[in-house]
């Protein structure tokens, strides 16, 4: 069976897509195969993402922000945004594959002592894990029941 591609976009690409990335390599690696990109990467995995996903086991550490313009040419089934404002802060893809918003607040944003700002990475760990898990799972099912696929639109 050949893998989908999933292509995660942010602004920074330090921190949310790079979780997610890891999050669907981890749990739905076997069917899926994910990537993540922005456009103004900051050169770096913030390393509060990194300990975040390392605490469920997942190893980001060897990933690296990147342009989304390394994937202007490459072929995804889907590309979900993963920034809290769509309209201001996530970049627009203008590739093959459908497209899904899915808004997320930025933990690099927030404030205060390193225990509190890895909470906040935390949440949108989970967060992510748990919708973005879902959709995907969710997509397999409507394609086994020859929907998705079959009858995609555009429109997620």
């Amino acid at each position: 069976m050949m893998k989908k591609r999933v292509l995660f976009l942010c602004s920074g690409n330090s921190a949310r897509s790079q979780m997610a990335e890891g999050l669907v390599n981890h749990f739905l690696g076997d069917r899926w195969e994910a990537y993540s990109a922005g456009t103004a990467p900051t050169g770096h995995v913030h390393p509060l993402a990194t300990q975040a996903m390392a605490e469920l086991g997942i190893d980001i550490s060897h990933q690296r922000s990147k342009a989304v313009d390394e994937f202007r040419d490459a072929e995804f089934e889907l590309v979900i945004t993963v920034c809290d404002h769509a309209a201001s802060n996530c970049p627009l893809w203008l590739g093959p594959g459908q497209v899904k918003h899915m808004g997320f607040p930025d933990p690099e944003t927030a404030i205060g002592s390193e225990t509190k700002r890895l909470k906040v990475f935390r949440q949108v760990r989970d967060g992510l894990r748990q919708e973005v898990l879902r959709y995907l799972e969710g997509m397999e099912d409507a394609a086994a029941k020859g929907g998705f696929y079959a009858t995609a639109t555009g429109n997620l």
